[in-house]
């Protein structure tokens, strides 16, 4: 349900869950936090799915059983951030819930047209994963990280564009050859230099 694909520095990790909207169990999250864990020597990542959907959060049976506050979920983010390479998550379609994590610990994130980002982790009677408020009021400020985690709010993939949540607005057709795209810079520069660029725009 996780597939891993190595080309030379690039390094492709897909979603593929189809029949339940892309959603995750506690195994796909350990999974793709080993992914991005071995990938440290990748230069750049793409993170993608298969489908109409990105991802729809938990798997609704495993969150009721614990998955909805499991640590994984924080695993995964923090691995996802301490990538050294570029990481561009392709989001094929909607993201939900949980889901939205990985995607904010990205550095650049791609969205098809008619997709929509949702949270509805307050509706559901939890708290988000810790450092998902952060990482989104650090990209659309605090009002409108609210407006999602509080106001349960679906934001489309327009109005996201403008809020600075997603980068680009993407035709699905060309989704993961824009990210190539992005990332064929990263990939021919010396590799001091891309880690030591990605190191001065975090701050």
């Amino acid at each position: 349900m996780i597939e891993i694909a190595r080309e030379d520095a690039l390094t492709i990790i897909t979603i593929d869950r189809q029949d339940k909207a892309n959603s995750l169990t506690g195994e796909m999250l350990s999974d793709l936090a080993e992914a991005f864990e071995n990938a440290k020597d990748s230069r750049a990542i793409i993170l993608t799915g298969r489908g109409k959907v990105f991802s729809a959060g938990a798997d609704l049976e495993e969150a009721r059983a614990g998955l909805a506050t499991s640590p994984l979920w924080e695993r995964l983010s923090g691995a996802v951030a301490a990538a050294p390479g570029l990481t561009i998550a392709a989001l094929n379609g909607t993201l939900a819930g949980g889901a939205m994590g990985m995607a904010l610990a990205c550095d650049i994130r791609l969205a098809v047209p008619g997709a929509k980002f949702f949270y509805p982790v307050m509706k559901l009677g939890y708290l988000p994963q810790p450092s998902d408020p952060g990482r989104m009021a650090a990209l659309i400020g605090p009002a409108r990280t609210k407006m999602i985690l509080m106001g349960g709010q679906k934001i489309p993939a327009e109005e996201a564009l403008t809020y600075g949540l997603v980068d680009r607005i993407v035709d699905p057709a060309d989704l993961l050859e824009t990210a190539r795209g992005i990332c064929a810079d990263t990939l021919a520069a010396k590799p001091e230099i891309a880690a030591g660029i990605k190191a001065m725009c975090q701050g």
